[in-house]
């Protein structure tokens, strides 16, 4: 079970929306953390995922255990949200 979704996107990302829409449209509440409004959390989505790319979807579920999905890979995705 998911407990939170955490999406790092920045203002021009268009894969950014399309995550947010996915997430939409499968009724996901999720934060956003807008990079180019917060670069101070740069460093932070570079740790969690080791990209410097958006979007970074950080999916944690109750047990506390982390998926992280770097990109529009709904292949990955989906079976994080599961």
């Amino acid at each position: 079970m998911v407990k939170n979704i955490t999406i790092f996107t920045t203002n021009t990302c268009a894969y950014c929306a399309m995550v947010k829409k996915y997430l939409d449209t499968k009724q996901h509440k999720y934060d956003v953390v807008n990079l180019d409004e917060q670069p101070e959390r740069q460093a932070e989505a570079l740790a969690i995922s080791g990209a410097l790319t958006v979007p970074i979807t950080v999916v944690t579920k109750h047990d506390d255990t982390q998926n992280v999905v770097i990109g529009y890979n709904l292949a990955q995705l989906a079976p994080a949200l599961a």
